[in-house]
């Protein structure tokens, strides 16, 4: 199976990256973002994409894959509305429109955000909420990962000075946040697991998953990594 990955720079993308790379039945993953990871594997491919509301350049990549995740994010602060809006939703829905088109029988799989919902006065939740809607207008079989407070794993750091900072105080409290707020934090690893799990089990996997729901069904996505056992595609 071959998988189209954006924000393999960013924390999630880089944890999602890693898990695919290690799981022997993902056969090639394309990374499409404005830089290079730096990070070298025969089965990754990495493209350089400056317009991300335009992707008719990389329709043979879509054509070939069977999931495309969108891990592509950026912090809010600083943003208004339209501009955080473009990145957030625009960009994605300019995706999975490219995904379908490539392969009607692909899935998307978009990272959110807990509580996303388009009613709320929240800006950065009111704009993940109205993503998602316009994601599921779009692609038919498109899913939401939904984490809280993420804890970086084998590497993954957040892309953004603030973002580290903000982390460097946060990180160490990981134990106890996730002892006093079990549903509320979860981890780039986590992720990454379940994104293998969506990929090759979807029909088992709800369209929303929570942090409760991540964490759980994450165990599955390890375990296909560790057993190296090579689940049934459908292309």
């Amino acid at each position: 199976m071959r998988v189209v990955l954006f924000g393999a720079t960013g924390m999630v993308g880089h944890g999602v990256l890693t898990a695919l790379l290690e799981d022997p039945a993902i056969t090639g993953v394309v990374s499409v973002s404005r830089r290079l990871t730096g990070r070298s594997h025969p089965k990754l491919r990495e493209i350089q994409h400056r317009d991300f509301t335009d992707y008719r350049t990389l329709d043979a990549e879509f054509a070939g894959a069977h999931a495309t995740l969108f891990c592509l994010g950026t912090p809010s602060a600083g943003k208004t509305e339209p501009e955080y809006t473009r990145i957030t939703r625009d960009y994605a829905v300019a995706a999975a429109t490219a995904a379908l088109r490539g392969n009607p029988e692909s899935l998307f799989a978009y990272v959110s955000a807990n509580r996303a919902d388009s009613t709320r006065r929240t800006m950065w939740i009111r704009v993940k909420g109205r993503a998602e809607e316009s994601l599921a207008a779009v692609h038919p079989r498109a899913y939401f990962v939904r984490p809280g407070f993420i804890r970086p794993c084998r590497g993954a750091r957040p892309s953004t000075r603030a973002q580290r900072a903000v982390y460097a105080v946060l990180t160490p409290c990981y134990p106890l946040l996730k002892r006093l707020f079990p549903t509320g934090v979860t981890t780039t690893d986590a992720i990454a697991y379940t994104m293998l799990e969506l990929i090759h089990a979807p029909e088992t996997v709800p369209r929303k998953l929570d942090n409760t729901l991540i964490n759980e069904i994450a165990h599955r996505g390890a375990a296909r990594v560790t057993s190296g056992r090579r689940p049934r595609s459908r292309n």
